[in-house]
């Protein structure tokens, strides 16, 4: 009786380890907890028509808005400035971002009010949102291009924004220039 029960206990035991190992890769694929030290830089030039862009627009780059970051899930800094360049397209270009690294962080355009604290959250999956795609590097100058379908007028705040836990990392309104 003694030898049936270590003989049943051994695949058991073995079957926990391995469930409890496969928990452990799930987590660290979905947390990704090494981005936490993990820096990305980007330092994209300002995008112009021949030259640094003025804030008068005289060299037919427009700055249309521009906000100043404030931090949410994670501290984060910078500003942000929406361009039109000669052509007619618009750029959302983000300056001086400092923020942490994450699995899944999105730059969006949201319709929703920047709040302060944990009121801020998660406010920007409640209404209108266009992501504008992944975010380059954690620290940086970058631009994103805004679609020509994209209705400025419709969405008031920008967010540095994680997908994966629905959460803002860090977020600013919009104030025309």
């Amino acid at each position: 009786m003694g030898r049936v029960r270590r003989v049943l206990r051994k695949p058991v035991v073995i079957g926990v380890l391995v469930a409890g190992m496969l928990a452990v890769a799930a987590g660290l694929v979905w947390f990704q907890p090494w981005k936490l030290w993990v820096n990305e830089t980007v330092r994209e030039a300002v995008p112009t028509a021949g030259g640094p862009a003025r804030p008068g627009g005289t060299d037919g780059v427009r700055t249309l808005a521009t906000g100043e970051l404030i931090s949410h899930e994670h501290r984060t800094s910078g500003s942000v400035r929406i361009l039109r360049l000669p052509d007619g397209s618009r750029v959302l270009r983000l300056e001086h971002l400092d923020t942490s690294n994450g699995p899944d962080v999105k730059v969006l355009l949201s319709d929703a009010p920047v709040k302060p604290g944990q009121d801020g959250w998660h406010v920007f999956d409640d209404g209108a949102h266009r992501s504008l795609g992944s975010l380059k590097g954690n620290k940086g100058d970058q631009n994103y291009v805004v679609p020509a379908d994209v209705d400025l007028s419709r969405y008031t705040s920008v967010s540095i924004w994680c997908d994966r836990f629905d959460v803002s990392f860090g977020a600013t309104a919009l104030k025309p220039v």
